[in-house]
């Protein structure tokens, strides 16, 4: 993928279903965080610090950019550091997309109104020195609230993730609370998403976010697009629980991995091995 394709103007860009597919075709079926948390930062012998973060970042840039399908930085860790983490952080992203690997900034922005355009405009602009390949949002004011963010990504030929059913106990409250015609608000919210991606091919632009560690998740027969599946490695997902999980759909799962690729730095050959290695764990996804 060239860099003119993937950060050109909509004219020149395929939809990001589209070259989702063909990454995850070409480097395997997993997304690799960049968690830059302070005691990560200590483990790799680096400061906590600005100057730490960007010698983390800089070092997990070099070795995913051209080893992963797409990667996702978390934003707060680097917002933390005020406008030098921004700074990082667009240094990261570019590096990134150089090597030909998809961005997805974890920000999980949601709001209503101009507020929430204004997020879109910040994440999914051609014009914003932020602009990622998709955004990862909640929808818990609403699904219709995301419509901003998810009009500017058709517009722009980027993409969001729909945070749905995620793996944290505190999340149960609201998102298995069953809505007026009896279907969980998680599963009203894959729906929802689901009729974004209608009749597109070859995969749809609005994902959903999963957590690996669940027992049970929404029904995805019709969704179309990707799942977003963290929680793979440290907190407990493993090849079997996502295959187990997505069933019959494994060719829509986006295992995601962060601390166990990388508590292998600070080496940068080992993180690239790390990725590597997740990848040919769920290959077995490509044939689903």
């Amino acid at each position: 993928m060239s860099e003119a394709t993937a950060t050109g103007g909509a004219g020149t860009r395929a939809s990001f279903g589209a070259r989702l597919r063909s990454a995850l075709d070409q480097r395997g079926p997993v997304c690799v965080g960049i968690d830059p948390h302070p005691q990560l930062l200590e483990a790799w012998g680096l400061s906590v610090c600005a100057r730490g973060l960007a010698e983390f970042a800089d070092r997990c840039a070099d070795a995913f950019a051209h080893t992963a399908a797409i990667v996702k930085p978390q934003v707060a860790f680097f917002e933390a550091y005020g406008a030098q983490g921004y700074t990082v952080l667009e240094r990261t992203m570019a590096t990134l997309r150089s090597g030909g690997a998809l961005v997805l900034a974890d920000a999980k922005r949601g709001d209503i109104g101009s507020t929430m355009a204004a997020y879109a405009r910040a994440w999914l602009a051609d014009e914003s020195p932020l602009a990622a390949d998709a955004m990862t949002v909640s929808p818990y004011l609403g699904f219709g609230s995301l419509t901003p963010a998810i009009t500017l990504a058709q517009q722009t030929g980027r993409g969001v993730f729909v945070l749905a059913a995620t793996s944290n106990p505190e999340g149960q409250q609201v998102q298995a609370a069953r809505s007026a015609p009896g279907h969980s608000i998680a599963q009203t919210m894959v729906d929802d998403a689901a009729e974004c991606n209608r009749e597109a091919e070859p995969l749809g632009s609005v994902g959903v976010v999963i957590g690996a560690t669940l027992d049970s998740v929404p029904n995805l027969s019709g969704l179309n697009g990707p799942v977003l599946l963290p929680g793979v490695g440290a907190q407990g997902g493993t090849p079997a629980s996502v295959a187990r999980l997505m069933g019959g759909n494994g060719r829509l799962a986006l295992p995601a991995v962060s601390r166990d690729v990388l508590r292998t730095g600070p080496d940068v050959g080992a993180l690239r091995a790390a990725v590597t290695r997740t990848a040919e764990a769920f290959s077995f996804l490509r044939q689903q």
